[in-house]
């Protein structure tokens, strides 16, 4: 073997962590013995929309996988009616046993009784899992106990389970039972599924965005590929003060400020003084919304005229309104606007802002940037988060990528350059980037965070935003919202199988994983397209979608054997649940089964131990040889 240059520059270092050929071989032993173990369970949701009890609920109970899963184990010891009272304790332990006291029901009996059932669920669920991942899941004060437990193994004279009963004696004895069944019910949760996927939007309507990524943030393991909705709370973090008038506009229409105040401090009070002297109404939540549209169609227009790349200036509508009328003509028709007084509207310069506005959101730009809690909060969607992501042979991301009318990768030109497919949205992730990283001189990333909420060709967004039209005119058929043809050719499995060539994926069981657009059920529409090369998942979170919609949206599950997609009735409440162990009900269908299991060999962490393996048989190869001396 012929090791020179950089590579024995490498192997030297990876000697300092393997100094001896025994510790080189035990690891190559070990990583061999974790490709042959099944893939972990990966589980994907989109478009939460703040909806915090929905989505914690489905998160507890894994899709459905924690209560398919003691239905398997207990159908012939538990009853039903056991069956939903063990899985509503999983999913939140702390607030059940504290209905068990209440009632009287936490004997010692019981606790013995449920203390079995949750190890024999636990030992089930870590069978796919290394001793050493399980024991890093486990809660660390309860490790050693949990191992111990979940390993137990018959031997001639049951000495060992007699060992593990006496431990389970003991918990009881120091009136520790509550605090072990808290850590066994985490521990399950946390093997059920190996792998979060967020597919965007966990902002919007719901007032709980805040609970939403408090939760994330202490998950294992996920990844989120932002949503229209998240980067424009990202944009207004970053400090783009349309985005902020965009955000403020948002709560305002859905009646939730609540997030913006209680969730992260934000005051909107100098607006709605200002807006109250402005505009004769008596709700001043609604003459706050009249005075932060104006703003806002203002900031947009500078910022339209700012970048022509955009090309978007048929959203110029401020300086097309007749404000003697009160109208506006679009495409040749006029239409009378539902606003008539604009107090604040230069006739000269429509889009430049009074001194007034401009205080108001300057001062909204500076809360939004002093915010302890949304700055942690859009860095965190930073470092665990990408405009797409290809994972284990899928592409997710959000919204679209953008096409012509022939169904081909649109070319786009910013900054005298032309982007298209990957290279586009690689772009856009950069782009992303610099608003939130840079110091200075960064007004076109921040620009470009509002082109990416709602620009035409946004691939988060993919279609033309009516903000103006919906919230002045009241014909209906102004608010009609064009969208990219990829919605269309969403559809074509040519398409899809053309797109992810565009990002290097090959495999049979390759496919796109999309949210952003609700799946209207009722209407027969499918989530399943392209000869189920695409998959939409809309989660359905949003209460206001769910008339329309029919059901409460899509999840999926990705194991081993297989991929399968979950639609969700809506979720009734955590009292419900409490009260009388309702569940999400849930229905599964099969996207794809393989013929033989998927084992870690098979994934994308599968192909770093396979470079960490040859990488460790080189090193072996240099001790043998004498190139790098061992240490034994």
């Amino acid at each position: 073997m012929n090791i020179t240059g950089d590579r024995i520059k490498f192997l030297r270092l990876l000697s300092k962590k393997y100094p001896t050929r025994q510790q080189v071989c035990t690891e190559i032993i070990n990583l061999q013995a974790i490709l042959n173990l099944p893939k972990g369970t990966e589980h994907f949701m989109s478009d939460l929309h703040g909806e915090y009890e929905a989505f914690s609920h489905i998160l507890n109970n894994s899709a459905g996988v924690i209560r398919e899963k003691v239905d398997m184990i207990f159908e012939q010891v538990l009853t039903p009616r056991e069956r939903s009272s063990l899985c509503t304790l999983i999913y939140y332990p702390e607030e059940k046993l504290e209905k068990f006291r209440e009632e009287g029901k936490n004997t010692e009996e019981w606790y013995r009784f449920t203390l079995h059932r949750l190890i024999d669920l636990a030992k089930m669920l870590s069978s796919k899992y290394t001793r050493s991942k399980v024991r890093k899941a486990m809660p660390p004060e309860y490790s050693y106990i949990l191992d111990e437990l979940l390993h137990a193994q018959p031997d001639e004279d049951n000495n060992q389970l007699v060992y593990h009963s006496k431990i389970i004696d003991t918990l009881l004895k120091l009136d520790d039972g509550d605090d072990f069944i808290i850590a066994l019910s985490s521990l399950i949760k946390r093997l059920a599924v190996d792998h979060l996927h967020i597919v965007g939007d966990i902002f919007d309507r719901g007032e709980r965005p805040d609970a939403i990524l408090n939760m994330l943030m202490d998950h294992h393991s996920l990844d989120i590929e932002w949503g229209n909705h998240d980067i424009l709370w990202m944009g207004a973090a970053c400090g783009s003060q349309a985005c902020i008038a965009s955000v403020v506009r948002n709560c305002l229409s859905y009646n939730n400020i609540s997030v913006l105040e209680q969730g992260y401090g934000i005051s909107l009070r100098p607006l709605v003084l200002f807006a109250e002297k402005m505009y004769d109404e008596e709700d001043p939540n609604k003459a706050a919304k009249k005075a932060i549209s104006i703003i806002l169609f203002k900031l947009e227009g500078q910022i339209i005229r700012r970048n022509p790349d955009y090309r978007m200036e048929g959203r110029l509508l401020l300086d097309k309104v007749d404000f003697d009328n009160a109208t506006i003509e679009l495409d040749g028709k006029v239409y009378e606007l539902k606003e008539k007084k604009f107090p604040t509207i230069n006739r000269n310069d429509p889009y430049a802002l009074d001194s007034a506005e401009r205080e108001i959101m300057d001062e909204l730009q500076k809360l939004f940037l002093e915010s302890e809690q949304l700055q942690r909060h859009v860095n965190f969607l930073y470092t665990h988060g990408a405009m797409y992501k290809k994972f284990n042979g899928n592409l997710l991301f959000h919204g679209c990528v953008p096409l012509d009318e022939d169904g081909n990768l649109k070319a786009l030109c910013f900054d005298g350059r032309i982007y298209q497919g990957k290279s586009y949205m690689d772009y856009a992730d950069g782009m992303a980037r610099r608003a939130f990283y840079a110091k200075q001189d960064k007004q076109d990333a921040l620009d470009f965070m509002w082109y990416l909420w709602c620009g035409s060709n946004s691939p988060l967004s993919g279609r033309v935003v009516k903000t103006f039209e919906r919230t002045f005119i009241e014909d209906k058929s102004t608010w009609v919202e064009p969208q990219n043809p990829y919605y269309h050719f969403q559809s074509s499995e040519t398409v899809c199988r053309m797109l992810l060539r565009e990002f290097g994926l090959y495999s049979e069981n390759s496919h796109i994983i999309n949210g952003h657009t609700p799946i209207h059920v009722k209407q027969g529409e499918t989530p399943m397209k392209a000869n189920g090369r695409l998959i939409v998942i809309d989660g359905g979170f949003c209460k206001a979608y769910q008339k329309t919609t029919g059901i409460a949206g899509y999840t999926l599950i990705f194991n081993s054997h297989g991929m399968r997609l979950k639609s969700h009735q809506p979720f009734l409440g955590m009292d419900a649940a409490l009260e009388e162990n309702l569940d999400i009900d849930s229905d599964s269908q099969q996207v794809a089964t393989f013929e033989k299991r998927m084992m870690v060999a098979d994934t994308d962490t599968g192909a770093e131990l396979k470079e960490q393996i040859a990488d460790l048989e080189d090193l072996l190869t240099a001790y043998r040889e004498g190139a790098i001396p061992t240490n034994s």
